[in-house]
């Protein structure tokens, strides 16, 4: 038996990461060494635009989302891609070398990217801790309260009388009756079993 949502009980926090031209929301980050720069690693997945760009910059920034963060900022860089939407053009931004940092977070890390490690779904970036400073003293957003309180968050709308199937991890929406075995959502690249029928 093999239940992947067991992964979802990791401690892990909500972030947006920034570099030139885009961003998106990540939780696979960690502080890898000490010193007075420390470097942070980031996972991002290959499918994303995002990841892209990163592998085109040196510099990126992590904003730490807050428990009380507006929805919006998840569904912003969450669901949509720079390819089709500004994704910053109705949020408040602080810009910071050509990285846009997201002014209603708790505080924000900025990195200079030292190494990138592939594997088969994402990429690995690590980066140099340069810069970092903290807006507000609340809670962060985990990705275990975000998982719990997502509906809310998010808040995915389906047509009405539609079979819709939604993906926990990036809120894409499916419709029909039952999903293929082979099916691999469009937007994130996880499979059929991390889909919630509506």
């Amino acid at each position: 038996m093999k239940n992947k949502k067991i992964t979802r009980k990791i401690t892990q926090g909500m972030y947006v990461l920034t570099t030139k031209n885009g961003g998106c929301i990540v939780d696979a980050v960690s502080q890898i060494s000490a010193g007075d720069n420390p470097l942070i690693a980031v996972a991002v997945m290959k499918t994303n635009y995002t990841n892209e760009l990163m592998k085109k910059n040196d510099r990126f920034a992590l904003s730490v989302i807050g428990k009380e963060e507006d929805g919006n900022i998840i569904k912003t860089f969450g669901m949509q891609s720079m390819k089709d939407v500004n994704k910053f053009e109705n949020i408040e931004v602080t810009e910071l070398e050509g990285v846009n940092i997201i002014n209603s977070s708790l505080g924000y890390m900025f990195c200079e990217t030292i190494d990138s490690i592939d594997n088969d779904t994402h990429t690995l970036f690590i980066g140099k801790l340069i810069e970092a400073d903290i807006f507000k003293e609340e809670e962060a957003m985990s990705y275990s309260y975000y998982q719990e309180h997502k509906d809310d968050l998010i808040k995915v709308t389906t047509e009405k009388g539609r079979t819709a199937w939604i993906c926990t991890i990036c809120g894409y929406v499916y419709y029909g009756e039952v999903i293929p075995d082979d099916f691999k959502c469009p937007k994130c690249g996880v499979g059929k079993e991390l889909f919630e029928k509506k």
